[in-house]
């Protein structure tokens, strides 16, 4: 299982390190769709416990 693990995750740095490479553009907006989404994430649960607190 752990010898599974291990590969998946080398496996996954060489996809994100080519992707980079060979089309960085594309990379970047993803990059930016995911913190924007983390962002969006964050103040909703913000919101949420705002008005727990209300």
């Amino acid at each position: 299982m752990g010898q599974a693990k291990k590969i998946a995750m080398y496996l996954l740095v060489i996809f994100v390190l080519y992707t980079i490479i060979t089309a960085p553009v594309r990379a970047a907006d993803l990059v930016q769709v995911g913190f924007t989404g983390i962002s969006n994430a964050a103040k909703s649960v913000g919101t949420f416990m705002s008005s727990l607190v209300k």
